[in-house]
């Protein structure tokens, strides 16, 4: 079956490829009137691997660094010594 050329909205007939014109339109003047907004500070990029940069990806991707220190806090509750 193929797509029908018209909808009818409210007992009217309306050809699809009108109604997604006038819809570009709006978004592209919805874009243009809206003020550009600068950042209140200055952006950085951030330098972590892409697995760190979520607590998701760290939970699911622990580093060497994590591992060592889970080692080391293991070793510290096993000998009595906090840090």
């Amino acid at each position: 079956m193929s797509r029908p050329a018209n909808i009818i909205i409210e007992g009217r007939a309306y050809r699809w490829r009108d109604i997604l014109e006038l819809r570009r339109q709006q978004v592209a003047a919805w874009k243009a009137a809206r003020p550009d907004q600068p950042a209140l500070f200055p952006l950085i990029e951030d330098a972590r691997p892409k697995s760190e940069r979520t607590a998701a990806g760290r939970y699911a991707e622990p580093s060497l660094l994590d591992c060592l220190r889970q080692i080391m806090e293991q070793s510290d509750r096993k000998s009595g010594n906090a840090r």
